[in-house]
């Protein structure tokens, strides 16, 4: 039906809905004034303002013989019809290849239901496509999802539907033409947005950056040789360029479906979209992001290396969550963060926190599982039946041991086949009767490296099969190429044990794959092996440098550099107990029914939520540019503190309380001794004889010193160490809190201390009468904070049991008496005025770090509980920190200059 017949249906008496890109209906207005998107070719004849992605038609009256109808457009050139029944789409984390016929579309909406629904937007650098070539298509290729493509398997627990963002598969990528018919209809039949990448951007972001930059690097390889023909592993600004350029269309394509109202959140997978949620925040800020790192995060000391490391960093605390396959995954990049950017983390409840910016970015071990469904369906398959037949006649009476690997530099095929030499050479007894079925992967990238580990792996295979080889038999058998999961399942299912030696890999989901074959495989493996369902068995030799060894508390861990090592594993797992390998094999599959792909899902997407729970109470700010851009979260009402806020309500006031602290606030933070300068004491000077005005200066820094430098103010109040010593005028004596019981625990800190110190350079202690301050400014800018970081972990530990608080704050770990803080001063002074009948109508409160904070949150509370209000009615209260910044004050000024500016506008 052409488009004028549908206006006209729906002139008629009908209800006409346009669904969009986006998947949200849109109204025929909303519709006709986005235009259906831009016209193209045949297209432009038939819609002449564009081709809509799709009609929806609904009766207004309803009779036996009316019915809804649905049309599509077809992508093979306007021929159109109604579909006799709705087929849906396919469901996100099916387990069998979708090939959905272009005449069929999905079901139309239900009238009525307009509310927006979440979902998930899936980010990865491919889409979980497979696809073939047909000449019939009007694309070229046929389309249909991809049940091996790990995006797809780890959305099968997500709570809602999932919209997938990345490049076409590498086989149509570069054949496929670019538009917007090829678009709609992969969202419309598989939810699946293609990024389109130019060929030399794809290059030199995947070829070029990702592969031989990146990865090596997060697999431990330091970029010490030349660079070759291929790019080498030397960083490469043009590389870097067209990384940048990739992840930036990749946001692109993102914000179109994004709807952070609607409740979507966004999962972006591995490395290849490692600088995705920088580009996400700048476009949207109150995005929710999670970013989940498939590939190891190496040591400190390695990622150092890279010359944009504060980029990379800075990019992944862009997300709300991110998530490492273990725990040293983990804690290398919590110190990255601490020793580059100065930032510490805090463990709750199962998880990091790092305080970033205003916002609490989570940081998630969990391991990723196996997809049981769709490993279920390839046991399931007459192909595996078929194949598991075959193994079992052509390796009869002889141990079967199965490795399976990527082809690349880190898998350690070399080392394994080694291993299995060495094997052979010292244990008479395994010639003729073991082999092992070595299947390599197609590589995922061309280089002088993967040529050279097929040449050196061909080599070794041929040395040992030509030693220790006969007639009717090899001990290895290696399949170079694509092997269907049907047939890998039945060689798992088969094998008396899985070997996998790599020198470094993120997780390496291999093991777990063999093990729930083992448990479930095609019982002619089962039967040949005398196994029962009860008595399946298993047995894995695994490299401790890969991220399922601590998982797989079962299997024999090993470092496979040591040959004769991994040679004895092998021997063990041949040779073990059947009870043994019995209750190992049980372990194991115990863990991975219960931590599958779902479980993952469920737990990521939980943790996500909670990480942007208080997105909707959020306003951000941004700053920065390009790479160095970071969006800082603040309260909804934070806002610059301008004289137009202040001035009307100073001037109505009947008495006026005025809160300074010093260091950042009336001077800068630039130097450790810094006495005030002429023009900041003839400030003072002139708010303090105002006779409507209290002014206090509440710092940290001790009395006699304070006192010294505010001798020339008389009428100046001063709160010293934090609040513990008050003074309301020159003239008048020093208050102290009584409450508190003594200072004996000084000295067992002072010891502490001074060992820090000695083993600090650059560090000292300042002794106050009240507290005990370790500064480390001056040290060496990595070493300090860890060292910070182990002062204050053991201060907490050794003073548990005594009444002080231990803090960290501006280069500085401090010991002070449980109760004194500025806030608790504040409130002191606020009480002692209201009982004198003098109870401030006006105040305003200034500070900088995290000290000031005390007096910022107890301003807040003031008045409020079931405690009769110590301020009057209607009072102004302005608190305020120096640096746009998260904070618990309402305003803020950017600098110290400011604050004096602000205040000779109140003074003069």
């Amino acid at each position: 039906m052409p488009a004028a017949a549908l206006l006209e249906e729906a002139k008629g008496g009908r209800l006409l809905w346009w669904k969009g890109r986006t998947g949200r209906r849109k109204s025929r207005g909303e519709a006709a004034a986005l235009g259906f998107g831009r016209s193209r070719g045949r297209d432009a004849q038939m819609y002449p303002t564009g081709r809509p992605s799709h009609w929806y038609i609904y009766p207004t009256t309803t009779s036996p013989t009316d019915h809804t109808v649905h049309r599509h457009p077809s992508p093979t050139g306007g021929k159109e019809g109604p579909t006799a029944t709705s087929l849906p789409p396919p469901m996100q984390g099916s387990s069998k290849p979708s090939c959905v016929n272009p005449s069929m579309a999905p079901a139309p909406p239900v009238p009525g239901a307009d509310e927006p629904t979440a979902r998930r937007i899936v980010a990865a650098h491919r889409l979980p496509l497979h696809t073939t070539p047909d000449p019939d298509s009007p694309f070229g290729f046929a389309f249909s999802l991809d049940p091996d493509a790990l995006p797809l398997q780890l959305s099968r627990g997500l709570p809602v539907p999932v919209t997938f963002v990345g490049t076409l598969p590498a086989s149509a990528a570069s054949a496929v033409i670019p538009s917007d018919e090829l678009d709609d209809y992969l969202m419309e039949n598989f939810s699946c947005l293609p990024v389109h990448l130019d060929c030399d951007i794809h290059t030199g972001f995947y070829d070029g950056f990702c592969k031989h930059y990146l990865w090596p690097l997060l697999h431990y390889l330091l970029p010490l040789e030349p660079p070759d023909d291929h790019g080498g592993l030397r960083f490469n600004d043009a590389a870097y360029r067209s990384f940048i350029a990739a992840n930036r269309r990749f946001a692109d394509r993102v914000i179109e479906v994004l709807s952070p109202d609607d409740g979507d959140l966004v999962i972006v997978h591995d490395y290849h979209l490692w600088v995705l949620p920088t580009f996400l925040r700048r476009k949207c800020p109150r995005a929710g992001v999670g970013f989940f790192l498939h590939s190891p995060y190496p040591s400190a000391d390695l990622f150092h290396t890279t010359p944009v490391r504060e980029d990379l960093l800075r990019a992944l605390l862009n997300a709300d969550l991110i998530g490492f396959h273990t725990f040293d995954y983990a804690h290398h990049f919590l110190s990255s963060c601490s020793r580059l950017l100065g930032i510490s983390s805090r463990s709750q409840r199962g998880h990091f926190g790092i305080n970033y910016r205003g916002r609490t970015v989570l940081v998630k071990v969990l391991p990723v599982g196996v997809d049981m469904v769709q490993l279920r369906a390839a046991l399931a398959s007459p192909e595996a039946a078929a194949k598991a037949k075959e193994i079992t006649e052509a390796y009869r009476g002889r141990k079967l041991m199965v490795g399976v690997d990527d082809v690349d530099l880190f898998k350690g095929i070399s080392l394994k086949l080694q291993a299995l030499e060495k094997l052979l050479e010292t244990n008479a007894d395994t010639r003729g009767k073991v082999v092992l079925v070595q299947i390599n992967n197609p590589a995922r990238s061309r280089g002088r490296d993967v040529d050279g580990v097929r040449d050196e792996t061909d080599e070794i295979r041929r040395r040992i099969n030509s030693r220790f080889g006969r007639t009717g038999y090899q001990p290895v058998h290696v399949i170079d190429g694509p092997v269907p999961m049907c047939e890998k399942a039945a060689y798992y299912a088969a094998a008396d044990c899985c070997v996998v030696s790599a020198v470094r890999d993120g997780l390496n989901r291999i093991p777990y794959f063999y093990t729930v074959c083992r448990e479930e495989g095609p019982a002619a493996a089962a039967a040949e092996n005398g196994d029962s369902a009860a008595q399946r068995t298993s047995a894995v030799v695994v490299s401790e440098f890969v991220g399922c060894s601590p998982s797989l508390s079962g299997a024999i861990r090993v470092n496979p550099w040591n040959l004769e090592a991994l040679a004895e594993a092998m021997h063990t797992a041949l040779t073990m107990r059947t009870e043994d390998k019995q209750a190992r094999h049980r372990t194991h599959y115990n863990y991975l029914s219960a931590h599958d792909v779902v479980a993952w899902a469920q737990s990521f997407d939980a943790v996500l939520q909670l990480a942007c729970k208080d997105r909707s109470t959020m306003r951000f700010i941004g700053l920065g540019f390009g790479m160095s851009y970071r969006a800082i979260a603040v309260d909804a009402s934070f806002k610059k503190l301008t004289p137009e806020h202040v001035r009307p309500a100073y001037c109505a006031a009947a008495r006026r309380l005025i809160l300074l602290d010093y260091d950042g606030t009336l001077v800068p933070e630039e130097s450790d001794r810094r006495a005030p300068n002429v023009g900041v004491i003839d400030l003072l000077n002139e708010l303090c004889s105002d006779p409507k005005n209290v002014v206090f200066v509440v710092s940290g820094r001790g009395k006699n010193e304070l006192a010294q430098w505010f001798a020339p103010c008389e009428k100046l109040g001063i709160s010293a160490e934090h609040g513990y010593f008050t003074r309301w005028s020159r003239g008048d004596p020093w208050e102290s809190i009584k409450s508190v019981s003594g200072f004996a625990w000084k000295e067992t800190v002072e010891l502490v201390l001074k060992n820090y110190t000695e083993s600090t350079d650059g560090s000292y202690i300042e002794n106050k009468e009240t507290a005990m301050v370790w500064h480390y400014q001056n040290a060496d800018k990595k070493l300090g904070p860890c060292q910070a970081k182990e002062l204050f972990d053991h201060l907490v530990d050794m003073l548990a049991k005594e009444p002080v608080s231990v803090s960290c704050g501006s280069k500085i770990v401090e010991v002070n008496p449980q109760g004194v803080t500025k806030g608790f001063a504040v409130g002191n002074l606020i009480s002692a005025m209201a009982r004198c009948g003098d109870a401030p109508d006006f105040i305003i409160c200034v500070g900088d770090d995290q000290s000031d904070e005390a007096m910022f949150e107890r301003l807040d509370r003031i008045g409020g509980g079931n405690k009769p209000p110590l301020l009057p009615a209607g009072a102004w209260v302005f608190a305020c920190t120096v640096g746009n910044k998260p904070s618990s004050a309402r305003f803020y000024l950017d600098e110290p200059e400011d604050v004096l500016t602000m205040l000779r506008g109140l003074a003069f």
